[in-house]
């Protein structure tokens, strides 16, 4: 059994760590796991967060955007489109992001979150969606810095917001006969 972790993450535009370590801590879209030397290996779907990372007696932590990750007994590969370390982040420029994203959603506020597919939306509803979305990916990934900086932003609730699994499919769409 290996005693270290060869830790990669890596970003459109290279390798942005990569360091042996005693130990992981990851985001994944179902909440944290965590991966010790030996781990069976595993395939996760990445959220944005923090990963916290030791070496020693040492904890380091750096934020990642959505991606992937895969685990194995001796190595983690992180797949994800941002990253950065703590001394990179200046709060003033994140929290000016941070105001002018939220001041967007807030235009977006009237526009109905529900799937505009589903009830024949028209492709100004669609497009105001998938706006949506973006912002609050952004949102997400500016308050991942702040809390990794030290300083996060408060937390933000939107109570109609698309999350978690699918629905189940309609009881008129289930087959009847026990077949699939």
């Amino acid at each position: 059994m290996a005693d270290k972790i060869q830790l990669e993450i890596v970003t459109p535009r290279g390798r942005a760590l990569s360091a042996s370590v005693d130990e992981v801590t990851a985001p994944s879209v179902n909440g944290e796991f965590g991966v010790l030397p030996g781990h069976l290996p595993l395939l996760a779907a990445l959220r944005t967060g923090l990963v916290s990372y030791r070496q020693g007696t040492e904890t380091t932590r750096c934020a990642v955007g959505a991606g992937f990750a895969e685990a194995g007994p001796d190595k983690l590969v992180i797949l994800t489109d941002e990253y950065a370390e703590r001394s990179q982040i200046d709060p003033v420029v994140v929290r000016k992001d941070l105001a002018e994203v939220e001041q967007q959603l807030a235009k977006l506020e009237g526009v109905a979150i529900v799937a505009a597919e589903a009830k024949g939306g028209d492709s100004g509803e669609i497009e105001a969606r998938v706006q949506r979305a973006v912002l609050i990916a952004r949102e997400n990934w500016l308050a991942a810095e702040l809390e990794l900086y030290g300083d996060p932003p408060p937390a933000t609730q939107r109570p109609f917001e698309e999350f978690g699994p699918a629905a189940p499919p309609p009881d008129d769409e289930i087959p009847q006969d026990g077949s699939h």
